[in-house]
């Protein structure tokens, strides 16, 4: 199912952006999480995060929490982030730019609570699975960042890419899983996980959802 056009955002008719928004190649190496948020606490990232839906819930619900989001496509990064500063949600931030860079040159082991991957991409052409986020490089930098304990989360409405992808994290990660997520009754119209999971449920389609945990160090 793709993705719907979204409604224009004018920049200078919204709050600033400054304080939510960061180009990714104007973020110091490695990424400060102190100075970008002006407090250390617990980091979670989400990969992918289109309209906000996510981002912006889970900082409401998790004050004590940071979070990260990554977008490539900057029209879905501004309006994201419209979203963010307008609900003035200190505890997340906006990233423009490819999350595999990210992971690899930005952020350090170790030091990520949490990932969140929903529905990525899926390529459909078989030659252009190779795009797809959740490639062996990629969750191989994911389990390098995510702290012993840390959780990765998965989404997707393709049964293909989430059998594919768990069998891509036995065998390239040690990371335990998959554990099953049970399907919340949303309690309103808006209360899903994000805009294309709503999507997808409203039409009656089935969501694929996996969690994975990075093991303890021994």
């Amino acid at each position: 199912m793709g993705r719907r056009a979204l409604t224009k955002i004018r920049i200078n008719e919204q709050p600033d952006f400054s304080r939510f928004y960061r180009p990714l190649e104007e973020v110091p190496k490695p990424l400060a999480f102190a100075e970008l948020f002006g407090r250390v606490a617990p980091l979670e990232l989400e990969i992918g995060s289109g309209k906000g839906l996510f981002l912006r819930t889970a900082a409401r619900s998790n004050p004590s929490h940071d979070f990260l989001g990554v977008e490539i496509g900057k029209k879905y990064a501004i309006f994201s982030v419209a979203g963010i500063a307008k609900a003035n949600l200190t505890n997340a931030v906006m990233i423009c730019g490819d999350a595999a860079q990210l992971l690899d040159e930005w952020i350090t082991p170790n030091s990520l609570h949490a990932v969140h991957v929903y529905f990525p991409d899926p390529w459909w052409k078989r030659a252009h699975k190779k795009r797809r986020i959740l490639r062996e490089e990629v969750v191989q930098l994911i389990e390098r960042n995510l702290r012993p304990g840390g959780t990765l989360h998965f989404r997707t409405d393709v049964q293909e890419y989430f059998e594919t992808t768990l069998a891509l994290l036995a065998s390239a990660t040690k990371l335990s899983g998959p554990h099953e997520i049970p399907e919340n009754e949303p309690q309103h119209d808006m209360d899903y996980h994000t805009h294309f999971e709503r999507r997808t449920r409203l039409h009656g389609e089935t969501v694929y959802r996996a969690l994975f945990v990075k093991p303890a160090e021994q």
